[in-house]
């Protein structure tokens, strides 16, 4: 069992909340808060404060970044919050439904005002997307230059790898997978037997029909 990193007592299972003393305790990540600034501020420039964004360095200078100083937002070029997940949260083998729900009923931030934010870069609206499966988080993305978490979120997406979120994200993926390749058989199964049954149809056009009623099936 966990201890409260402020008064030490054991923390209930399946949440952060030290149930004595209050306080909310951050999961144990490795290098979560370790960074240093590399250079001087970048032409990238903060979606939210407009002011130049700042390039820090992760994992030993392995994972370069934006950030804003006065926000904490961040910015990840395409594919690095993957690979921060990876490096920063050890392996995980099993789901923890019941902490997935307190993780993201404890960070939603109430109120908070929905807007298209610009790219740091190329400066036109990003759109707002669900990372993964349950895992509380729209980020902004921008499909040509990359993500720009709020400050805080890239925290609630670490806690929801390490409470087996990506792996549900991951198992969610293959079930759809599964159910459009199930889908597509059973109707190239009907689509044969049409064809089969084709010599014993007086209209070209109802044979069409029935096709293409297949065929918006499989792709819609």
């Amino acid at each position: 069992m966990a201890n409260c990193s402020s008064c030490s007592a054991p923390l209930p299972a399946n949440t952060q909340y030290c149930r004595y003393c209050g306080v909310r305790n951050d999961v144990d990540l490795q290098g979560k808060h370790d960074y240093r600034v590399v250079g001087g501020d970048t032409d990238r420039l903060c979606p939210e404060c407009g002011e130049r964004l700042q390039t820090i360095a992760l994992n030993d200078g392995a994972l370069h970044i934006e950030r804003c100083q006065s926000c904490f937002g961040l910015f990840f070029d395409p594919g690095e919050i993957d690979d921060l997940l990876n490096s920063v949260v050890s392996p995980v083998f099993s789901v923890n439904l019941e902490l997935l729900a307190n993780i993201n009923r404890d960070r939603y931030a109430k109120g908070k005002t929905v807007k298209y934010l610009k790219c740091p870069v190329c400066q036109t609206l990003m759109n707002r997307v669900v990372f993964g499966h349950r895992s509380g988080v729209v980020i902004d993305q921008c499909k040509s230059h990359g993500v720009w978490l709020d400050g805080g979120e890239i925290s609630h997406l670490l806690e929801w790898k390490k409470a087996g979120g990506q792996m549900l994200d991951m198992q969610k993926t293959e079930e759809r997978k599964a159910q459009v390749k199930r889908k597509r058989s059973d109707s190239e199964r009907e689509i044969d037997t049409i064809m089969q049954d084709y010599g014993k149809q007086d209209s070209n056009v109802e044979l069409l029909e029935s096709v293409a009623g297949l065929l918006f099936k499989i792709f819609e």
